[in-house]
């Protein structure tokens, strides 16, 4: 009890307590109110000045990166989120602090400090030092995707220089840290820490290749260069610092072994396995493509999609292939004349969509296939896909036993499952043991020509007839060489992409090649589709819109296809380039007293971008100038594109397909029409808009690309850009009547009847009116007529009655007949 009322006391004396150090508790906050508001303005104060030096530190290193980055071209534009200016600021300002103390001997205290610091840590290599700042910082600011990820360049260069200064160690009999001044002379700290451990291992013999290692493998590290590239690498320098060759001694030949016209990567590695992940029989629709950081993809079809195989490593993500920003082709040559001439700006084409490794409905698909697989009771499986603009290729592997024709066989049940009616099998993939199922993205992509031509795939190759096709399924770009297709045929249906093929090749030409370079004829009779090019230094003539006139245009480049073998056959060589070559290197020597000014020829490239307005209006003049032009003009360098909407066998003859051995197909509105282009089948199941076939000359299976795609404002740039820098210089003879020939009175009109008898009656040896009535067409009366005009120019005897008139010239001399026959 006297515990309980003690306790009363106890509490008022507590409450008093409490009251009072609460009243001292807020006397004493009160008292320390003004000491914070004076800290807070001077921590303000400071604080500003820290942001006014942060602003000032990165206005400087922006301002000298600019100027970095202003020496050269394609890396102005550089992405201001990649920039790393401030880290090559402090390389700088680290040089320059080194520089001073070593190289311009700072005097004082300080000088003396730094010397002897750096020198104490790096050793006599210190003097080198301010080098290699500066070239990094160069780097950095230059292209510093190139110092790869963070911690790359700290480890290389710590590992480089413990292989160097250790080898500096070693060359001065590692002096220990209780010779300070010896150390400073040799690879200090860090040429001791290596170098002794290695000397006490196995004396020079180890140490001398160890660290000679060490320093080549962090050289590599910051390079970035792989090991198994290094052989690559030095047979690449070796070639390029190899003896040139004497300007007196051209190498001649242009023909290769296995000459394709798709352009290859040279340091390309082909890929053996799918760039998709291959897939376990445990794992779901919803596999981790991207890493374990990624959302999972919804896992609305539960089906595997795989018979057990173990899965391979997958690649942490789909990158697109690679490009520069760097001009297109190298150095520019001085045109004739002395005339500077620039190519267009690769920048003037945009960027197109940035490639999806993979998507939710790509994912669904796969489970849509695996069903299908599971209905029919078939051994089979979704091993992975590959992601194009257009299209994705899903790759199916059979189990043991299983005939390809049993998956082959459910194309349509595939198209139904899938919901598209576009579905085409591959059987097999190219390459692969795997067959391939191509099935359109209902998410497409637009596949831009200034990505295809700034891939390194197109800058890697410095021919100015290479164009940009587009992309493939596998999401590479395709990129070929007019020149060694060596003449193409483009057909498809309307709105399938044929226009805009047409397009990017005109541009790809005038954004690589110089008008003393590639020369070009347009022939376009629909007057529409190649307007926006006329007035572009590149033409020969004005854009030929009338039939007529491209009928006269292709006999033009039939004499001048046989002026350039005149030259080829008289000064020996079996291709222009050759004879290109040799004009430059002055090996070309003209007969004496020739005035002739020997020039090296262009290319000349032929566009006809609606073959079927021209067979209708001269079938046989034009299909006589193709036929000549695709068998004989290859190496006179001259090549010929054939564009049509309507590959009949009345415009697409067989004497045309015969003698053009390249051939895109876009999509055709029959089966019929794609063995017209392709010989089989397949075009008619593409999707149209660029969707096309690609079968170069000597491929056995076509290559299925999605057209590259160029705006008209594009156009209308790079068009702008060349038609200001130079006028065209067409050449008179082609635009310029041929001198009228005098036709005798008693032909007039009738001429090529008359050329036709004469070929039919000295072809046949007969001279007989009926015949002639047969075979032209014609009535008694002028088939009499015409044989009276032969009689009269020697060709035949006079008349016996009812027996063949004697035919007076034999076949051998019949060109020569001709001749005198059209001079009247």
């Amino acid at each position: 009890m006297a515990t309980r009322a003690s306790s009363p006391s106890r509490s008022r004396s507590n409450a008093s307590t409490r009251s009072s150090s609460s009243r001292g508790g807020s006397k004493s906050k009160n008292t320390r109110r003004s000491p914070q508001k004076s800290g807070g303005g001077i921590g303000a104060l400071f604080g500003a000045l820290g942001r006014g030096l942060t602003a000032l530190w990165r206005g400087i290193a922006g301002f000298l990166g600019g100027v970095v980055r202003s020496f050269g071209a394609g890396v102005r534009d550089l992405d201001p989120e990649l920039r790393r200016d401030g880290t090559g600021l402090a390389l700088i300002v680290l040089g320059v602090v080194v520089a001073a103390g070593f190289w311009f001997m700072l005097p004082g205290a300080f000088g003396d400090g730094l010397r002897a610091g750096v020198a104490t840590i790096f050793g006599a290599p210190s003097i080198v030092l301010p080098l290699a700042a500066f070239a990094m910082a160069w780097r950095t600011m230059r292209d510093p995707q190139s110092n790869g990820p963070t911690g790359r360049q700290p480890v290389g260069w710590l590992v480089f220089c413990l292989g160097v200064l250790g080898l500096f160690s070693v060359a001065h009999d590692v002096p220990a840290p209780t010779q300070p001044e010896q150390m400073q002379h040799a690879g200090g700290i860090l040429g001791f820490i290596p170098s002794s451990f290695l000397m006490d291992l196995g004396g020079p013999w180890v140490a001398i290749p160890a660290l000679l290692a060490m320093a080549i493998f962090g050289a590599l590290v910051i390079t970035g260069i792989p090991l198994y590239e290094v052989p690559d690498r030095i047979r690449a320098l070796r070639e390029k610092y190899r003896r040139p060759e004497r300007a007196d001694e051209p190498t001649y030949g242009v023909d290769e072994a296995y000459d394709t016209p798709l352009v290859t990567d040279p340091d390309e590695t082909p890929a053996l396995e799918p760039r998709s992940p291959r897939l376990d029989r445990d794992e779901q629709i919803n596999f981790d493509l991207f890493g374990e950081d990624a959302a999972p993809a919804p896992a609305a079809d539960p089906a595997p999609v795989t018979a057990g195989r173990p899965p391979a490593a997958e690649p942490a993500e789909l990158q697109p292939p690679a490009h520069s920003n760097e001009p297109l082709r190298a150095e520019q040559t001085v045109l004739s004349g002395d005339v500077q001439y620039l190519l267009p700006e690769p920048a003037q084409l945009k960027a197109g969509s940035a490639p999806k490794a993979r998507t939710e409905a790509s994912d669904a698909v796969v489970g849509r296939l695996a069903e299908v697989f599971r209905q029919f009771d078939i051994d089979a499986s979704v091993t992975g896909y590959t992601r194009g603009p257009t299209v994705t290729r899903y790759e199916v592997e059979l189990g043991q036993g299983v005939k390809v024709e049993k998956v082959t066989a459910l194309g349509k049940n595939i198209a139904y499952a899938v919901a598209s009616a576009d579905v085409r099998i591959l059987s097999p993939i190219p390459g692969k043991s795997a067959i391939g199922v191509e099935i359109p993205n209902t998410d497409k992509e637009i596949v831009s020509l200034g990505d295809v031509l700034r891939s390194n795939r197109a800058r890697n190759d410095h021919h100015p007839m290479t164009v940009g096709l587009g992309k493939d399924v596998e999401g590479g770009y395709v990129v070929a060489n007019l020149a060694k297709m060596p003449h193409l045929l483009v057909a498809g249906a309307t709105g399938s992409g044929k226009s805009s093929f047409v397009n990017s090749m005109i541009t790809s030409i005038m954004m690589r090649a110089t008008p003393d370079e590639v020369r070009m004829l347009l022939v376009d009779p629909k007057r529409v589709e190649l307007t926006n090019y006329e007035g572009i230094p590149h033409l020969v003539t004005p854009i030929i819109t009338n039939p007529k006139k491209a009928a006269e245009a292709l006999q033009w480049v039939c004499r001048e296809m046989d002026q350039r073998y005149d030259d080829l056959a008289a000064f020996g060589f079996r291709h222009i380039d050759d004879f290109n070559k040799a004009v430059r290197a002055g090996q070309v020597k003209l007969p004496p007293g020739s005035e002739r000014h020997l020039a090296p020829y262009p290319y000349l490239l032929v566009i006809v971008d609606e073959l079927a307005d021209l067979m209708m209006v001269a079938p046989r003049d034009v299909e006589d100038s193709i036929v000549r032009i695709t068998q004989l003009a290859r190496a006179a360098g001259i090549h010929l594109v054939l564009a049509t909407q309507r590959p009949s066998t009345d415009v697409v003859t067989g004497l045309i397909k015969a003698n053009v051995p390249s051939r895109l197909a876009f999509a055709t509105s029959s089966m019929t029409d794609s063995r017209v282009i392709l010989d089989q089948p397949g075009a008619e199941k593409l999707v149209g808009q660029g969707d096309g076939l690609f079968l170069p000359m000597g491929a056995s299976k076509p290559v299925r690309v999605q057209g590259a795609w160029v705006t008209e404002q594009e156009i209308r740039a790079v068009v702008k850009h060349v038609t200001e820098q130079l006028a065209p210089q067409y050449r008179e003879d082609v635009a310029a009547p041929q001198e009228s020939t005098k036709v005798a009175e008693d032909i007039g009109d009738d001429m090529e009847l008359v050329l036709e008898a004469a070929q039919l009656v000295v072809n046949l040896q007969l001279g007989s009116t009926s015949m002639l009535q047969r075979k032209l067409r014609v009535g008694f009366a002028k088939a009499g007529r015409l044989m009276d005009i032969l009689e009269t120019r020697g060709i035949v005897g006079p008349s016996e009655g009812s027996k063949p008139r004697e035919v007076l010239v034999k076949p051998d001399d019949l060109d020569a007949v001709l001749a005198n026959l059209q001079e009247g």
